[in-house]
Formats: C-alpha cells, structure tokens, sequence
C-alpha cells in the first residue's frame, strides 16, 4: 500500500486537435494530474509543443489498434500496426494469447513508439500505458518489450463479485509479472460510468488511502463537464488532486 493519491489521467494526448485541446483545458483548471500521449498521429507534433510549453506531465500511450495517421509516420510502421490491429481486434480474447507469428511486429511497433516519443519530447518515456489497454496484451507482456524500471498502468481494480474469480485471477497474474519489472500504483478506475454518484465517492474514498488512478477521456462531453466543476464539488476541501505522477516528481526533485 502506497500513500494516499488521487491522479486523474487524460488517455489520448495528440490523437488530434479537438481531444488535445480538451485535454488542456481541463489540465489548467486543475482537475486532470497528467495525460497518456500518442504519437504518430494528427496532433502529435503540435501536442508535443503543448506539453512542454504548459508543463504537462505526459507518458506515452502505446497504441496497437488505431491507425496512425500521422503525415510522417513510415509506411512500414503503418503496415505493422494493421496486423497487429487485425490480429488484436478480432474477438475479445485475442489479447491474452501469444502469437509467436507477430513478436517482431510487435516489438517494431513498441520500439517506434519509444523512439518517436523520445525524439518529440527528449527523453525516454518514464510511464506507459496503452490504448485500449492493449499494452496488458501477451506479446508485449511476454515478449518483455515494456522498457523494465519504467511505471507501467496496471489492470483495472475490481471488487470482489464485480468480475468473474478467473477474470481476476488472470489480472491478478499479469499485475504480478508486471511487478517485477515496473513501478505501479494501488488501484486503477475508469472515471465513467459517473453515475450512480457512491461509486466515485467509493473511489475517491479509496485515494485517502491507496495511490489511486483515475483513467477519463475528456474528449466525451460528459466527462468534460464533470472535470470542469463537478469533480471539485465531489471532492470537497479535504481532498485533491494530485498535479502529476508521484514518479515524476521524485525525477524532478
């Protein structure tokens, strides 16, 4: 058990202007910690200026199964990241099997990412993530393609009856490998479903107490307008917000 935090963190950074730019506005008026930012995609060149220029807290947000669409992204990439995608999205338990056919285009793919990240921001990513959570999938877990040291997003916490006792054991099983090799915090939430209103007042709860992860994609109306008012009405004057990852601020102590 970690100290008690509440981190709000924004998926999507960079996908492109509309979700960058309601990213931002919650990120000035306090209610989001940190975002999860893509890369080789329409806004991540100017997400990247962004970032630097608001002193955004920004990890990289592995992304699988969106096409990039980005103007400089190569073509080989962009054909790597297709069988991946066809491979990923076509049923729901495709991630959690290894497909040994696919380990270099994974790694390519992971290891482009990094890069492109590195060369946008100047630095190698402290923090990971996925899109669609696709960064939990075999063949990176497996594969150990996630860079070790670095603070890697964990599954989502379930209480018990919530999720079948195999669905949690199988979570609980990738979480434990992920362990040995990555920072992680207590527990992960989604923000949605905002209703009914106990279970955000479980969670946030749950933060006094545990390092606690907020997952929201501010792009969705509802969570905008929740993130620009609501959230502070929620939480009242004895708790916040953190203001970025607890990982980041020991790194720029």
């Amino acid at each position: 058990m970690g100290t008690g935090l509440l981190i709000l963190n924004a998926d999507d950074w960079g996908r492109d202007s509309k979700t960058t730019n309601m990213i931002l506005d919650c990120v000035v008026r306090g209610s989001v910690s940190s975002t999860s930012a893509m890369v080789f995609m329409e806004d991540s060149e100017r997400a990247a200026a962004l970032a630097r220029q608001h002193r955004v807290d920004c990890g990289l947000h592995l992304n699988f199964t969106t096409p990039f669409d980005g103007s400089a992204c190569p073509r080989p990439l962009m054909e790597h990241q297709e069988r991946l995608a066809r491979h990923l999205l076509r049923h729901r338990l495709a991630p959690v099997i290894y497909h040994p056919g696919l380990s270099r285009s994974f790694e390519y793919v992971v290891n482009a990412q990094l890069d492109e990240y590195e060369r946008l921001w100047g630095e190698r990513p402290d923090r990971l993530d996925g899109h669609h959570h696709m960064h939990l999938c075999a063949n990176v877990i497996v594969g150990g393609l996630l860079p070790a040291g670095t603070r890697v997003r964990r599954n989502f916490s379930f209480q018990a009856g919530e999720k079948s006792a195999l669905n949690r054991m199988y979570r609980g099983v990738i979480d434990n490998r992920l362990m040995r090799r990555h920072r992680m915090g207590d527990l992960l939430f989604s923000l949605v479903p905002l209703e009914p209103p106990a279970r955000l007042d479980r969670i946030f709860a749950l933060a006094r107490q545990f390092e606690t992860e907020v997952e929201t994609h501010p792009v969705n109306a509802d969570e905008y307008r929740f993130l620009q008012g609501d959230i502070f009405k929620r939480l009242g004057a004895t708790q916040r917000v953190a203001s970025m990852f607890p990982q980041t601020m020991a790194r720029g102590a």
